[in-house]
């Protein structure tokens, strides 16, 4: 048997949106090379679940088929709020319908003990998340109702700007110290968020907005699909300075298996070795402990190593980091076990 895997980061609801109609619109229900996830291969690799994003792009009607640019100032362009509302209640239909398919396999799940609960009976856990907030209005009626629909999980930015803060670009060879904190309405969505007991994820916000969530904020601190800047200088990572302030909140850092966000050089290359996914591990745990480190892999969302390939290749992964002589019980804390104890955490 695999080893259970919840995982803090998919895209696999907005792929599956995008690619309705299309020739890479295939059943999750039977194993294809489609994407990165599907349920065959999901339970092939140990996935149990994760928190599946709702991500909107800023161009919902391009050619999904091409590989997403990350230089195309296009990709970054602002979203109006209705038409991210209803993009984002599309991919929570998308969650409903799949559990619903699922005769009894898949649960959206609204709290660690739900989770749990399905890992026992050997059903897939899917937490929603929002992956950039351009959903939610000003006066958080959006968030009351998704909150309502299983919400649990939120980003207040992806790496572009709204009315809550500033999002980091995808830039090598820079630090997180790019454009201003939040505004006002964004500190108030963190204590809405608070006060919901949804989890904050810092993924994707700049360093002022970092600090002053971590200001404001009572739950602990967590990046759901980040590495470390010290070993990849890309913007989107965590300086150790940023590491510290979510050691201190006993908060968490899910390990993002995106290459650019690994190499040294910040290079898109699918032969970067698994070593390199194991050395951003080893370091996040020296930094923060072994009890606040788990994956956030990305799925659907980037260019993975070849050696994982898909949520199939999983394994390879654990095996990776057995030779790197990491015991079963850091394993475990890694795969599922953080995951679930920071989600209890902020849900009290």
């Amino acid at each position: 048997m695999p080893v259970a895997i919840f995982d803090g980061h998919n895209d696999t609801l907005l792929q599956r949106i995008l690619r309705r109609g299309t020739e890479r619109d295939q059943d999750f229900f039977t194993a294809t090379q489609a994407n990165h996830i599907d349920f065959p291969r999901a339970q092939a690799g140990g996935l149990i679940g994760g928190l599946f994003a709702m991500f909107v792009p800023s161009q919902t009607k391009q050619d999904f088929s091409k590989p997403f640019n990350p230089s195309d100032p296009a990709n970054y362009a602002r979203v109006d709020q209705q038409e991210a509302l209803a993009f984002t209640m599309a991919m929570a239909a998308e969650a409903f319908r799949l559990t619903r398919a699922s005769n009894g396999r898949m649960k959206v799940c609204r709290s660690a003990t739900e989770i749990r609960q399905a890992m026992h009976d050997e059903v897939m856990a899917i937490s929603l998340h929002i992956e950039g907030a351009e959903a939610i209005d000003p006066d958080f009626h959006a968030l009351e109702a998704l909150h309502e629909m299983g919400l649990r999980s939120l980003g207040p930015v992806w790496s572009r700007g709204n009315i809550f803060a500033e999002g980091v670009p995808m830039r090598f060879n820079s630090g997180p110290d790019i454009g201003n904190g939040l505004s006002d309405t964004g500190k108030a969505l963190i204590k809405a968020c608070n006060e919901l007991k949804i989890l904050v994820d810092l993924s994707h916000l700049n360093e002022k907005g970092f600090w002053d969530v971590a200001s404001l904020s009572d739950a602990p601190l967590v990046a759901s699909h980040s590495n470390a800047h010290a070993i990849c200088p890309n913007a989107r990572n965590l300086t150790d300075k940023q590491l510290g302030a979510i050691r201190e909140s006993k908060g968490l850092v899910g390990v993002n298996f995106h290459v650019a966000f690994l190499r040294e050089d910040g290079g898109y290359a699918r032969d970067t070795p698994l070593d390199l996914i194991v050395r951003h591990t080893a370091y996040l745990i020296e930094a923060l402990g072994e009890d606040h480190v788990g994956l956030g892999s990305d799925f659907d969302g980037c260019l993975l190593p070849a050696d994982i390939g898909d949520v199939s290749g999983l394994p390879n992964l654990i095996d990776a980091y057995r030779a790197a002589g990491f015991g079963t019980d850091l394993i475990n804390k890694i795969a599922h076990e953080n995951w679930l104890n920071v989600l209890d955490k902020t849900q009290k």
